[in-house]
């Protein structure tokens, strides 16, 4: 029998607090600090569980990186009527736009770095499927 299982995406930066109140006020989350400032869970209900771990030697990733591949990046779906606002509301919270091209319609996907510089992506839920490939 499977023992179950709650998977975490964790992200590291230098500065954990300030990134996860970042993800928190982005995502409607709740941050939750555990016995160490250095991992730090941002948790919005059942949707989405990151967590942000302190590497004082974090280097932020780089979109689009031509010599090697992107390891990961979030990816949120959100209604395509929402994307403007998503977009106004990420931007106004840190976040940084990588690709200003807009797709418009339902293969809207828009790609922004937050401010520790992981990229992430916002795109129209109609025009993707979730694990369909960007």
């Amino acid at each position: 029998m499977a023992i179950a299982k709650t998977s975490v995406l964790v992200l590291d930066c230098a500065e954990p607090a300030a990134l996860a109140d970042f993800y928190a006020q982005f995502l409607g989350g709740e941050v939750r600090i555990g016995s160490s400032p250095d991992y730090i869970e941002v948790v919005e209900s059942d949707k989405v569980h990151l967590a942000i771990r302190r590497d004082r030697g974090a280097a932020p990733p780089s979109w689009p990186r031509p010599d090697d591949s992107q390891q990961a990046h979030l990816h949120f779906l959100v209604p395509q009527d929402n994307m403007d606002e998503a977009e106004r509301e990420a931007v106004s919270l840190g976040a940084r736009p990588l690709q200003t091209r807009e797709n418009r319609g339902p293969y809207d996907a828009r790609r922004y770095s937050d401010p520790a510089g992981h990229p992430f992506v916002l795109a129209a839920s109609e025009g993707h499927a979730l694990g369909q490939a960007n």
